[in-house]
């Protein structure tokens, strides 16, 4: 049996990426283990495109980080070539939702700095003169992008990690895994492994990596194919003639992508019916294998590449690539802490293992070395799916996902396939009501109220058919009373003698006094926002703990991390007890008709029967009215809410979702966990600084947080815009003309008639001449000093 300190399984992109990145940090005594000789994965037969095309600025920087990492650094250090092209490359459409979204990212780049073109027919013409131009409306341009030679580039990060110490086992299959006394234990075929971090980057074989360590990975191995054709007469020419290399172009309403290769084209089509292969185990044989061509399947958006680029008739098929790739239920990579599982981690379930491997493997060894991530994680964390990601969900996401692969990245889109997994007692109440529904973490909750039978949302970058909606909700709870369903919370109990003890340990702020209610944000070793509670202390030796959906996992791994020390048992309760929300000037009134309440004060909580129903009954509002959150039993959840609801008919009850609640909160400028807190800043960053009371208080992150520099700082914005487009995430801010911060959540406030956004900006002294890019076109904004709506506070007080 052999120490070391990691050991890596799989020795694609992504392996080879995180052994070069943790060899290079000074981590010593790491080993990869690979089945069979490095790249024999997905990883040999990848195209090989590299892009700077995200909608998401983490995901952008993998891929930017990627293209560095081929094109410069390794050509560097090895004195080789990894066969990076700068060809650029292009993306047209003919629909205009296409254009708006194009529009967008180009935007967020202008903040992330990676240049995109807004082009238009004219362009198209000059960068790819070989593409007809019919019926396009425009595209967009990613001058740095390109392709790599995927061998090449994994043998030049393993070449530069062995050099550095790193070791690399190839033909040796892991047989099992265990952990035992603190360590990992891999068993392999050519001797056993004792390891303190063990990281699954095993591709194709995650699902059974991860089974062998006991966490669920839910990715599925896709078919995808690409055919290389002979050679292009007219490429072929232009190569004579001296032209540069065409860029790589992809039309996303056809579904393909077209670049070249040497004097002739790969084209790579994807069909809206994906084939899953081996989604219950890859065969333990298969190794650098490809399946038979199957271009039946394709050969409709083979033609209608043909006719985009005619110049792609004109040859003959030379090869036809048909392997499997991996996707996760969101198509983004599975990074970091593997979920209940000490010192293990995913480097897994990329379906871009090429294009975003160098990056990923830097994000994770940044990850492992300091304690925390060096951007926001929460599009890659794996922990973003729970046990509720089972087989039917992972391959009908599998296939949604491929099908999609060009699909318009809606804002606050919903996507259709495996849906209703998580629901909660109330969901057909709030479907009979008219509820339009959304999902959060696999749990379904109404995003809107419709008065239409039926009624679906219209996905757009502009207002949309919820907007009227939202006003009639937002209308309910500003003037009468209006109940939601607010179940999807993450729900915990701390229990025991060192309750209190834990919590004042827990984050940035102390804990309320018996009785009442606090928000805590437990930080990072860096200092930034790892989670947000709202805690309620019930008895000095039990509290309870609620956070963002989402966030369940996370937070249940941090909560027993933190408590590991202390004498107090964590207990997620997040799928047995619902969440009623009882908000407006008369919820009080309603809610007294069947409790007595009172007493009940701001900020405060009582256990009680209401309506002769036990309840966790809080009075908090994150929507800025005097309101009150009900915690109850599932089994009784549905007994209260109608009562509730009978008892407001007197006063006009209605309801809310989430939509409405997010232009509210808004309205205060209340801060959004995985919007607008992040691991990225600080709470004083964010403007929470009221929050944050260090002083006799040691808590992790606490002397990173103090020791930052003065510099981000998040404001609250209006926005002067048409009534047409509204902000929601993801705009540049500018002042003269400069980049200088980045929305991260934004809505139209109905109560004030104000488009209001929260921001971070880079220079704390930047305060007039503010604009911001909304598709394209700047709008004038201010700063609030103030929260627009009750900024005494003095509604949620009465």
């Amino acid at each position: 049996m052999t120490d070391v300190n990691v050991v890596i399984i799989g020795g694609g992109a992504m392996g080879c990426s995180l052994l070069y990145h943790l060899a290079k940090a000074g981590w010593t005594d790491i080993v990869l283990v690979e089945k069979n000789d490095l790249t024999h994965g997905s990883t040999w037969h990848a195209a090989g495109l590299c892009t700077h095309f995200a909608h998401n600025p983490t995901i952008q920087e993998l891929r930017a980080t990627s293209v560095r990492l081929y094109r410069d650094i390794l050509p560097e250090e090895t004195g080789e070539s990894c066969g990076f092209h700068r060809s650029g490359a292009m993306r047209v459409t003919r629909n205009p939702d296409r254009m708006d979204e194009f529009r967008h990212v180009a935007g967020l780049s202008e903040f992330t700095g990676y240049p995109l073109e807004i082009i238009d027919q004219k362009r198209i013409a000059e960068l790819h003169p070989l593409a007809v131009l019919d019926g396009l409306l425009g595209g967009i341009y990613e001058p740095d992008d390109g392709h790599v030679d995927p061998s090449l580039a994994t043998n030049a990060m393993a070449k530069v990690a062995q050099r550095h110490g790193a070791l690399i086992q190839r033909y040796n299959p892991v047989h099992a895994i265990r952990h035992e006394n603190g360590r990992w234990v891999v068993e392999t075929k050519n001797g056993t492994l004792k390891a303190l971090h063990i990281v699954n980057a095993a591709g194709t074989w995650g699902f059974e990596v991860g089974r062998m360590m006991g966490v669920n990975v839910p990715s599925v191995p896709v078919l995808h194919q690409y055919l290389v054709t002979d050679t292009v007469p007219a490429i072929a020419e232009r190569q004579k003639a001296g032209a540069a290399e065409l860029p790589i172009i992809r039309d996303p309403e056809e579904s393909w992508y077209c670049r070249q290769e040497r004097d002739g084209f790969i084209l790579g089509p994807y069909e809206k019916e994906a084939q899953v292969w081996s989604p219950d185990g890859v065969p333990p044989e298969f190794g650098a294998e490809l399946m038979a061509p199957d271009l039946d399947r394709v050969e409709h958006i083979i033609e209608w590449a043909m006719a985009r680029v005619p110049a792609l008739a004109t040859a003959g098929v030379k090869t036809v690539v048909n392997g499997p790739i991996t996707f996760t239920p969101d198509a983004n990579p599975l990074i970091g802490p593997a979920h209940g599982a000490p010192n293990a981690w995913l480097l897994t379930g990329s379906s871009m293992g090429v294009m975003e491997g160098g990056g990923a493997g830097k994000f994770l060894a940044h990850w492992m070395t300091h304690g925390s991530p060096p951007m926001d994680a929460l599009a890659v964390d794996s922990r973003r799916f729970g046990p509720w990601a089972n087989r039917s969900f992972r391959i009908e996401k599998a296939i949604e996902c491929f099908g999609l692969q060009f699909g318009v990245h809606y804002p606050f889109e919903e996507r259709p396939a495996a849906r209703n997994l998580r629901t909660s007692p109330l969901h057909d109440l709030m479907r009979e009501r008219g509820a339009v529904m959304g999902s959060a973490h696999g749990a379904e909750r109404p995003n809107w109220f419709s008065t239409k039978p039926h009624d679906e949302t219209r996905d757009s970058f502009r207002r949309t058919n919820w907007f009227d909606a939202v006003a009639r909700e937002v209308d309910a709870v500003a003037n009468r009373v209006a109940l939601a369903d607010l179940s999807v919370f993450s729900k915990f109990d701390v229990t025991g003698p060192d309750t209190l003890r834990v919590l004042d340990a827990l984050g940035a702020n102390s804990p309320p006094k018996l009785g009442r209610i606090g928000l805590t944000h437990a930080l990072t070793p860096a200092g930034g926002v790892a989670s947000e509670f709202t805690v309620t202390i019930f008895a000095p030796d039990r509290a309870y703990l609620n956070s963002a959906a989402a966030a369940e996992e996370i937070d249940l791994d941090l909560l027993n991390a933190r408590a590991s020390d202390f004498d107090v048992t964590i207990a997620n309760r997040t799928d047995e007890l619902a969440v009623i929300g009882l908000m407006g000037p008369v919820s009080a009134e309603v809610l007294g008709r069947l409790a007595d309440i009172t007493g009940l004060s701001w900020l405060s909580a009582r256990e009680m029967n209401v309506a002769g129903i036990p309840a966790r009954v809080l009075r908090v509002s994150y929507v800025g009215e005097k309101g009150f959150e009900l915690h109850v039993d599932r089994a009784h959840a549905a007994e209260l809410f109608r009562a509730l609801e009978e008892a407001g008919k007197p006063s006009g009850i209605g309801h809310y979702g989430a939509y409405a609640a997010n232009s509210m909160r808004l309205e205060k400028g209340y801060r959004g966990w995985g919007m607008d807190l992040t691991t990225e800043r600080s709470p004083l960053e964010t403007g929470l600084g009221f929050l944050v009371k260090p002083e006799g208080r040691d808590f992790i992150g606490r002397n990173a947080m103090l020791k930052r520099q003065p510099g981000w700082d998040m404001v609250l914005l209006e926005i002067d815009t048409d009534g047409e487009v509204e902000p929601f995430y993801s705009h540049t801010v500018f002042a003269q003309g400069r980049p200088v911060g980045v929305i991260t959540s934004g809505a139209f406030g109905h109560r004030v008639g104000k488009s209001l956004a929260l921001a971070f900006l880079r220079e704390r002294d930047m305060r007039e001449g503010l604009t911001v890019k909304l598709l394209g076109r700047e709008r004038a904004t201010r700063i609030l000093t103030s929260p627009p709506y009750d900024p005494q506070n003095l509604k949620l007080k009465a």
